[in-house]
Parts: C-alpha cells; structure tokens; sequence
C-alpha cells in the first residue's frame, strides 16, 4: 500500500490555514501544522509541530519528510508592527524556501497577498501587473514573492498564490466590526460614493486554489478571486438587507475620512493600519482567467453571498467569540474610537 501524502501549513491553526487544513483533508491527505498555536482540530490525519516560523531550525523539522508545503504563516495589516511584517513575512518565507530545498520538498505553495498592488493605476489586475506596494505589509509581502522566484530559478517547484480580501464564514478582525455595526442597525460607513469597485474572495474558493495549484507541476503565479462582484456600496447594502435590522450605509468624505483613519492609528487610536485607509474607498480587482484556465478555477462565492455568508456566522457564534485567538482574523475587533463612527455617521444628513 502507498504511504499517504503529508502536506505542511504553515499558520494552520490560523483562521485561513484551517481552511485549508480542511480542503486537503476532504482530499484524503494527512497533514502537519506548523504554528506557534495547538489547532482545534482533534483529526487523527492531522499532527502538530509547535515553533516560529523565524526559528529556521524549527522550521527545518517541520519540512522533513513532507511533499507539499503551503505557506501561510504572515503577519496581517492588522499586526501594524513594521519589524514583524519584516521578520515573519519576508525573513520567515525565506527559512520556508531554504527548508523546502534542503528537505527535497515536492512543491511550495506561497500564499501571497493583493496588497503588493497598492492601488492600481488600472483594473483588472493581471499576472503580468507590475506590483506596487504603498505600505510595509504590500512590500514584505511582495519580497517574499521574489524569494520564491529566486527559489524556483535555482530548482524549487514554488507557485505563489494572490488572494484578493478574504471573507466567509469565520472570519473577523476589521470584517466583524462591519457585521456588529450591521447587527445592531446602525450606519457603515462607505469613502466617498461608495462606487469602488472592490472584489472579494471566499476563503473556500481560495482554499480550492491553493489545493489546485499544488498538483500542477512547475512554478506559477495565480491572482485568485470571486467571479461575481460589484461595488463596496452594493457590497455593504446587500448585507444590511439581508440583516434586516436597520442598518444602513453612509458616505464620509474621502480625503478628510483618509487622513483621520491615518492620524488615529498613527496614535494609537484605532486598530486599523495604513492598508485598511489606502484601499477601503478604492477600485481593485483581479482578471482570474488564467486560474479559470490553468487550474480549472470555478468561483463558487460572489461578493454579496459571502458577505451575507460571513454575517450569519457572525450572528451564530457572536456570544462566544474571543477577543484574542490564534490569529488577528480569528479574533474580535478593539475598535478603539472606531467605535464612536456609527454614531457620527447617524448625525449627518444622507
């Protein structure tokens, strides 16, 4: 009987990493977790390695015997920690490649980010976009990147993934202020209009992806999102209709709502990070043909099904979730003087 493959992810214990976790075991692997925290997982396919991913020694075991290694361990915007962003996202990535080529790892699937785009001078984005990073994360983000190119020019199988903004079920951090705020009928604030375009990905669709990109062989490069999607407007109005609470959605003035976002987490004042200000009130989508056609991608989620998706989770499990977990996107939201928005928002004229 053949041995049973054993994949690596690296942060699958986070909230994207068990995603995933769950995808390759629906596909009959077994699977080791690297994290710094034990998974909730009690599966006996699944074993844990405990260590950071800056510990290349650690690092080194993890990849021993393994045939695939998904990388998504990283430090988010939410971290708004510069010297993490540096260590985890770009030094991290590095000790991945260098044990995926000493341990004769099969292929690395790295899990890269939209944010290497900042704002794109147009839409969609392509393969063939030259990246653009405006703040810290989009240009570690984007250097572990042209590690994983080195990697692949020296030998290493490494085809790296770019996820536009993630949602489902699940899923926190900035989106569960949204929800709350939605939950409770108050206003969500749009920048400007509201007439970005801004696409979203769910983390199932993305999970598929990742799954598909590690049985092709040779390295490449996929921009994954949802096929179906509109406006952060239309975006946030739908999920107050599907509410039914109220809530409603409210225009702040795009210049003066930048520069407050900035100043009050410069401060210390809010737990959002200069991505989160940059992209809210602006147009970023990907062209995913080429996954369509390379890996077979066939987006299941549009952009309105999963935010309504990720707010019915959200109402299922809100009594019981944690302000700390294992990862920023597992966790509830601080909102810090976010929380008095809704109330601002209230006062001014529609």
């Amino acid at each position: 009987m053949m041995a049973e493959v054993t994949h690596l992810v690296t942060g699958g214990s986070g909230y994207f990493g068990e995603i995933v976790v769950a995808r390759l075991l629906k596909d009959g692997a077994r699977v080791r977790i690297f994290d710094l925290n034990a998974p909730e997982t009690t599966d006996e396919r699944v074993s844990f390695v405990q260590g950071d991913i800056r510990d290349i020694a650690a690092v080194q075991a993890a990849c021993k015997g393994v045939d695939t290694v998904f990388h998504n361990v990283a430090q988010v915007p939410l971290a708004r920690d510069k010297d993490l962003f540096w260590s985890v996202n770009r030094d991290g990535t590095r000790n991945i490649v260098d044990a995926c080529r000493a341990q004769n790892v099969r292929k690395l699937v790295y899990t890269s980010s939209s944010a290497v785009f900042g704002v794109p001078k147009s839409n969609p984005v392509t393969e063939s976009t030259v990246p653009t990073p405006a703040e810290d994360y989009g240009r570690a983000k984007l250097a572990g990147e042209d590690i994983c190119r080195e990697a692949s020019a020296k030998g290493l199988d490494a085809s790296i993934i770019r996820p536009r903004t993630i949602l489902g079920h699940g899923r926190l951090g900035v989106v569960q202020m949204l929800l709350d705020w939605v939950s409770r009928g108050l206003c969500v604030p749009v920048f400007g209009k509201g007439d970005n375009i801004y696409q979203f990905v769910h983390a199932d669709d993305l999970a598929w992806a990742c799954a598909a990109a590690a049985k092709r062989k040779g390295p490449e490069l996929y921009n994954i999102g949802a096929g179906q999607f509109g406006t952060m407007r239309e975006l946030l109005e739908a999920v107050c209709r599907h509410a039914g609470t109220g809530a409603k959605v409210k225009s702040l003035p795009m210049k003066p709502a930048e520069l407050a976002a900035n100043v009050a987490s410069k401060l210390g004042l809010s737990p959002l990070g200069p991505y989160h200000a940059l992209m809210y009130g602006r147009s970023l989508w990907f062209d995913i043909s080429k996954a369509e056609k390379e890996l077979g991608y066939k987006p299941q989620w549009s952009n309105e099904r999963m935010i309504c998706n990720s707010y019915d989770w959200y109402m299922a499990h809100r009594d019981r979730l944690k302000s700390t977990g294992a990862s920023h996107h597992k966790s509830a939201l601080k909102k810090g003087v976010l929380a008095f928005l809704p109330y601002f928002l209230k006062v001014l004229p529609s």
